[in-house]
């Protein structure tokens, strides 16, 4: 059923040459408390990776926290590229402690932000604003048939909001196409905190290189704090997959238990079934991470992906906690993540002993997806192209 009142979307971002990000964080952390969902793009960020993050996240609205000067011109860059790519709705504030003056602030507005703040402003009096004026019902994309014709990254974001916050009231034709098609579909799984996001950046990297005219679509899920909002973070350290030929959609969990959101499976078809503008036909790979899952969780039903892979980390515990992870009787390959770290050679040979006795025989891969060009990244992205 339609949900009436969907939490508001907010990217935030830090500016190019700008490191500071002890602030953004403060402010996310009070929005996440009072309901909203951020996508935090991280800080050295230029414009046209905000703009295209923000377009790609379908959010109601950009806050910036610039600390570095050149306020004035990144701010006009900002809105000069939403206007220019049909989405001068998305409102933009921010703020920049001492560096921003108050004409400096008048100019800005003058010129479409909607509000800077100034270093000492309350946190409620921000919360209210934002509530106010991000908070009210949006005036949705006009979308038609999801089989006709190719989209634009505004259309495709406009689909999967659609897909996730209002199931059947756009029409059941927009969800669920007549037509068949296949994409390929990689889902990532593990534990939080054993790099499952860095690995994903590696294979897109190598993808891209190994598919000169290739487009991807990756759908990311994290937690949402209960009764909350939630902290999409993934983009903060994704690299090579801001490149102009990946599509990128960050999903909230909601309350769903196993690691994905009530929509992924919807979210799935359209990313299945959209066409691109500036490519041939649909999307050529799809790639699914999880919000990092226990012992107990099955994210993917079979249909949804051709193939599963378990991240693990070295530190899992004793053997006997191997004997209860679930995905390891269902992946496809199996890797062994920050395998620099002590202990990894035994963890590997530990899990390869698990599956033993396995219907489902994975691969087993050593990696470190922080090291550039790993060469276990590498064995990696064999096995899942050579399948």
């Amino acid at each position: 059923m339609k949900n009436p009142h969907p939490p508001i979307r907010i990217l935030t971002a830090v500016p190019i040459c700008d490191g500071h990000d002890s602030a953004i964080n403060t402010i996310n952390l009070e929005l996440i408390r009072h309901g909203i969902e951020i996508i935090y793009l991280g800080y050295h960020r230029p414009a046209r990776d905000i703009v295209r993050a923000a377009i790609q996240e379908d959010v109601r609205a950009i806050g910036i926290s610039s600390y570095n000067g050149g306020h004035v011109e990144f701010f006009s860059e900002i809105i000069d590229l939403l206007r220019k790519s049909g989405s001068g709705h998305i409102g933009v504030f921010g703020g920049g402690g001492g560096t921003i003056t108050k004409a400096d602030a008048a100019a800005m507005q003058k010129g479409g932000v909607d509000r800077i703040f100034f270093a000492g402003t309350p946190l409620d009096l921000i919360m209210k604003f934002i509530a106010e004026h991000y908070g009210k019902p949006q005036k949705r994309l006009a979308l038609g048939p999801i089989r006709d014709g190719f989209h634009s990254e505004r259309q495709i974001a406009a689909l999967l909001t659609a897909a996730v916050e209002d199931m059947r009231g756009r029409g059941s034709e927009i969800l669920h196409p007549s037509s068949k098609v296949h994409t390929r579909t990689i889902g990532f799984t593990g534990p939080g905190g054993v790099g499952k996001t860095t690995l994903i950046d590696e294979i897109v990297l190598r993808y891209l290189d190994a598919f000169p005219k290739s487009r991807i679509a990756i759908l990311s899920h994290d937690p949402s704090i209960v009764g909350r909002g939630a902290l999409l973070g993934d983009r903060a350290s994704m690299i090579y997959s801001q490149d102009n030929r990946v599509f990128m959609r960050s999903l909230a969990s909601r309350g769903q238990p196993g690691g994905v959101a009530q929509g992924t499976d919807r979210c799935l078809q359209v990313l299945k079934h959209v066409k691109p503008h500036g490519h041939s036909g649909e999307f050529d790979l799809i790639l699914v991470e999880t919000v990092g899952i226990g012992q107990e969780a099955v994210p993917f039903q079979k249909e949804w992906v051709d193939q599963t892979v378990m991240v693990m980390g070295p530190d899992y515990g004793s053997r006997l906690q191997l004997q209860k992870i679930a995905m390891l009787d269902l992946a496809d390959i199996v890797v062994v993540n920050k395998s620099d770290l002590a202990g990894a050679k035994t963890a590997s040979l530990e899990i390869e002993q698990r599956l033993e006795a396995s219907d489902q025989k994975p691969e087993i891969v050593s990696t470190i997806a922080k090291h550039h060009r790993d060469p276990g990244v590498d064995r990696l992205f064999r096995f899942l192209m050579k399948k």
